[in-house]
């Protein structure tokens, strides 16, 4: 029989009570809650969840709670709907937001997938209370998604990272990033952090999980990778880390992921094997990740922050691809 040591190596340890939201905590009808965007504002915890309705179509909507766990305080309605009259990018949802904090304009900045016609897109919005929303409309062409904004500008210009997925399975889906001066236009597109090929379990398709986290040693990536098997995907989680000034360089990655799907709610669902990421911040020495399992739930897991930091100073340099 294996040992506990031998079998136990993640980083992020679940919340006991996991899942924390279910469509039975929800105000309205829906089929299932996951792959929330997470802040915390004022000592208390926001979760932008994605619902998806019993037609398959998602929309957004606003959970709260003062110690980000439990007591939650769900809109009556959707928070942040569709609107593919005035925005047909929009035409079949929107889906798995990100959101930073931009100290300069005081107001938060939403990645989101909008499905459009042509595929899944990246699009952009403004919000100052979560209520009201101010769209900038679609920022990447599909096939594009995992979307999420660095809080900084570098050299004046603001960075996003994002999956532009090729055309042929053959090439693989990688991360990008790319620079904007004014969050509408956006250029000097780069690769920087590849799948790797053949066994691993990052292998032909990886996509941003969390917004980019700043740390003393540089922006603390969190990642998905996508493993394919006879019996289906499994999605996993894994770290890369980027320096501080040139984000385009990449300084570790891991080689072995650090969460994947064991949870029975993790491994059954919609979408089974899959644990998908949207959220974390850090509060004192901790970092709460905030997930969905299977497609279906919204989930919990915290790390030592010191741990993943030491971590991941002890993994390879570079892309190691």
């Amino acid at each position: 029989m294996k040992s506990e040591k031998n079998i136990q190596h993640e980083l992020f340890q679940r919340y006991p009570q996991n899942p924390i939201l279910t469509v039975e905590s929800w105000p309205y009808r829906a089929n299932s809650v996951f792959n929330a965007a997470a802040v915390e504002i004022k000592g208390s915890v926001l979760l932008l969840a994605r619902v998806e309705d019993f037609r398959g179509i998602s929309h957004l909507t606003a959970a709260r709670s003062s110690d980000g766990i439990t007591d939650w305080e769900i809109d009556e309605k959707p928070t942040f709907v569709h609107q593919p009259d005035k925005h047909p990018e929009e035409i079949w949802g929107i889906e798995d937001p990100r959101i930073t904090w931009i100290d300069s304009m005081n107001k938060w900045a939403i990645c989101y997938t909008a499905f459009s016609v042509g595929g899944p897109l990246v699009s952009l919005a403004l919000t100052s209370d979560f209520k009201t929303f101010e769209r900038l409309g679609p920022v990447m062409p599909p096939d594009d998604k995992d979307a999420a904004l660095f809080p900084v500008q570098f050299d004046g210009r603001w960075a996003m990272l994002h999956r532009p997925a090729g055309r042929s399975p053959l090439l693989g889906a990688h991360i990008w990033i790319s620079f904007s001066p004014d969050l509408k236009h956006w250029g000097d597109h780069q690769e920087i952090i590849n799948a790797r090929q053949g066994a691993w379990w990052d292998a032909n398709k990886i996509g941003l999980c969390a917004p980019p986290m700043a740390t003393e040693e540089g922006w603390l990536i969190l990642y998905h990778g996508v493993r394919n098997t006879a019996s289906g995907c499994i999605y996993r989680l894994g770290l890369a880390l980027l320096d501080i000034d040139e984000p385009t360089r990449i300084i570790r990655r891991t080689d072995e992921w650090i969460f994947g799907p064991q949870a029975h709610y993790e491994r059954e669902g919609d979408v089974d094997d899959v644990v998908f990421p949207c959220g974390w911040f850090r509060k004192d020495e901790k970092v709460y990740m905030y997930y969905g399992a299977s497609d279906s739930y919204l989930c919990l897991a915290i790390a030592d922050y010191n741990e993943l930091l030491d971590f991941i100073m002890s993994c390879p340099s570079g892309n190691n691809g």
